[in-house]
Order: structure tokens, then C-alpha cells, then sequence
């Protein structure tokens, strides 16, 4: 299984940031409401150019570090129904903060074609407290709800920090085994690499070092990117990526909770089709 979700080179996924889910401390309460916010921004993200769609809970901060509830399973099958219902691309699902049980359980309601794993494999320290992998738990289920959503899997997912050192590389070096390990040893199909935070860049320095190390372990899986990724630096970016997920740079303004501004997403597209 591998991130073949689209029939495009170097795909461009659409976030679509979900407001705050019915239980969640800045939730009305109203679900419709989410749910036609949802269908706004994938419709402006597909009338935009993107090649791919991604649903996440964005508004449920402070986020469980885990496990989340059954109501929020049930609130973002819901949306994401509606969502691949009104628009014909390939979708995915981040369940944050890192319930992958969840995401895959909505993927395999909706027929989605991917989702993201925050951490898949090893430990972090995030404003959860340490999060743990659970590769063990997610290919497994993967299998019992007879589910084709490709996992993507963050190296070092943003907003965190490794719990130790593992690197055997140096420090402006990426070490191959620690690349291989979401693939080889946790059986993800495709790796994402992020900035510190939502909406921050990473170096294309640092992009072109995983696809290197990536290379070098002799693994056939993507390496996307997973933050601050917009029309200035796409084409340093996608010269060394296979694919973005990209969300902030495509809002009002470029403030992440902003509703997509469709102008933003088409200079994107253009920016991304003049590199690929």
C-alpha cells in the first residue's frame, strides 16, 4: 500500500480545519454548522486546484492525547461523510491528537484514502504530555475493518520534542534507520515532515535530508510535507517532496481559522504545477 490516493505527481492536500466538535470547550454546540463549514472549505480547496482533501479536528483544543471520545468519532464521520459526498477527491482523516484507532475508523466509514498519524512509532513530549506510538494497535485494526487508507506517519510531528536523542547522524544529518522505522518496523506507507508548529516552514534542507536518508534505507514511500508550505516556497519544497499538506497559507489572510480563500489555493496550484 502506498500514497497513491490521486492520479497527480506530488499531490497537494487541502485541510480542511473543522471548527470546534459538539463537546468541545468552544463549541455552540451545533453540528450543522460544522458540517457546513466543512463543506465550504473543501469545495473552495477542490474549485482551487487541490489534488486531495484532509479533515481534521482542529478545533478541539486542548486535545485528548489519545484516545478521544465516541462523540467525536461519531461528529467527524458525520462531517466527513458529507464531505466525500459533495466533492469528488480523495480524502483523509487526522483525528487529533493522536487517536489513529479513530481516524481509521472514520476512514473505513467514508472510504477514505488515507490518514495521518501524528506519532506512529517511539515517543514525544507534546502539550499532551508524552505521546507513544501505537503501531502495534493501528496496522492491526487497519486489517480487522478491512481498510485501504495508506498511513501517513509524522518523523518529528510538530509542536514537540523527542523524549532522548536516537539520531546516530549528525546534528545537520537524518538517520536513516530512525526514517526507516515508521515503515519498515510500524508498517506506515509514507512519512510526513513538519515545522515546529502549525503553518511553520521546514527547510527544504531538511526535506531533501529525509528523502536522502529515506533513499539510502532503500524504502519505496513518500516523504510529504506536513506544515508551512505556501506559493513563495513551493518550489524549492516539491523539488525535493513527494507531496504537501497544506492548510494555513490557503486561509483568509493566512490565519489558520479563517475559512479557504480560493484565490490563495489557485496560486498555489500554480506555484506547485510550475515546480512538478
Amino acid at each position: 500500500m502506498t500514497f497513491d490516493a490521486t492520479d497527480a505527481d506530488k499531490p497537494v492536500v487541502g485541510m480542511v480545519h473543522l471548527p470546534p466538535l459538539p463537546g468541545a470547550p468552544k463549541s455552540d454546540g451545533d453540528l450543522g454548522a460544522v458540517r457546513e463549514a466543512a463543506l465550504r472549505d473543501a469545495r473552495r480547496l477542490a474549485e482551487g486546484g487541490v489534488d486531495a482533501l484532509m479533515l481534521e479536528n482542529f478545533g478541539d483544543a486542548p486535545f485528548y492525547p489519545d484516545d478521544v471520545p465516541e462523540h467525536v468519532v461519531a461528529s467527524m464521520t458525520r462531517v466527513a461523510g458529507a464531505v466525500a459526498d459533495a466533492v469528488d477527491l480523495p480524502l483523509g482523516v487526522n483525528v487529533l491528537r493522536n487517536d489513529a484507532a479513530a481516524a481509521l475508523s472514520v476512514a473505513a466509514a467514508v472510504d477514505a484514502a488515507f490518514v495521518r498519524v501524528n506519532v506512529h512509532v517511539g515517543a514525544r513530549v507534546t502539550d499532551q504530555g508524552v505521546v507513544e506510538g501505537r503501531a502495534h494497535e493501528t496496522v492491526r485494526l487497519r486489517e480487522r475493518l478491512d481498510c485501504d487508507a495508506a498511513i501517513l506517519a509524522d518523523l518529528d510531528v510538530k509542536h514537540s520534542a523527542p523524549l532522548a536523542r536516537r539520531d546516530a547522524a549528525a546534528d545537520d544529518g537524518v538517520d536513516p534507520e530512525r526514517v526507516a522505522e515508521p515503515v519498515e518496523r510500524g508498517l506506515a506507507d509514507g512519512v510526513v515532515v513538519s515545522g515546529a508548529g502549525t503553518g511553520h516552514a521546514v527547510p527544504a534542507e531538511r526535506v531533501a535530508a529525509v528523502a536522502d536518508a529515506r533513499d539510502e534505507a532503500g524504502l519505496d514511500a513518500p516523504v510529504v510535507v506536513g506544515s508551512g508550505v505556501s506559493a513563495a516556497n513551493a518550489a524549492d519544497l516539491f523539488a525535493v517532496a513527494d507531496g504537501a499538506i497544506v492548510g494555513t497559507a490557503l486561509k483568509e489572510g493566512g490565519e489558520t481559522t479563517n475559512p479557504v480563500d480560493v484565490a490563495r489555493v489557485e496560486r498555489l496550484v500554480t506555484a506547485v504545477d510550475e515546480a512538478r
